[in-house]
């Protein structure tokens, strides 16, 4: 897995007297986020970015797709992406996930972030009235793709009132 700590670095257009947003508090924004935003490359070179759920599992940002999905079709030609969550405002904490993206095979993987995605969704994700009721056990089984992203740069954009921007970068595989 990819759970090793990533340096972290300052990023040059941060405020003075910033510091380097530690990794635990980039990891506790991914695990309270419920919407981020996938970006892939189509077949084409054109972008596609596409709203989901997403939780910090297996070591890395994990997301569930359908197989015919354009996502998917686009990972199956280029695996690199960019996961992106964050506040929808001047304060707080963005985060960017930069990595490349495969799809999780092993049913013991699958059932462990069934179980990670479950835990930070709750009912959302276990309540027969919720859009996504089911998800699991379609993971699970594999009818609905399970995918990891294997992050191999982050970048964590602290706002208001101190900006500070930092670079993760994880030791090589």
């Amino acid at each position: 897995m990819f759970d090793s700590e990533p340096d972290a670095v300052l990023g040059p257009f941060s405020s003075p007297g910033a510091r380097a947003t530690p990794w635990a508090s980039a990891l506790a924004v991914l695990g309270e986020a419920e919407v981020f935003w996938l970006s892939t490359v189509r077949p084409d070179g054109r972008p596609h970015v596409t709203p989901l759920l997403a939780a910090w599992s297996l070591g890395g940002a994990c997301f569930t797709t359908g197989g015919q999905e354009r996502k998917a079709r686009n990972l199956e030609h280029n695996p690199r992406c960019v996961l992106t969550t964050g506040t929808n405002a001047l304060t707080g904490v963005d985060v960017v996930i930069e990595g490349v993206a495969s799809v999780v095979d092993e049913r013991s993987e699958r059932e462990q972030a069934v179980a990670d995605f479950e835990r930070k969704y709750g009912t959302h994700l276990t309540s027969p009235e919720s859009s996504w009721y089911r998800l699991g056990e379609a993971v699970i089984t594999g009818d609905t793709r399970l995918y990891r992203v294997a992050p191999t740069v982050g970048f964590a954009f602290d706002k208001l009132p101190t900006s500070s921007q930092t670079r993760y970068t994880w030791p090589s595989r």
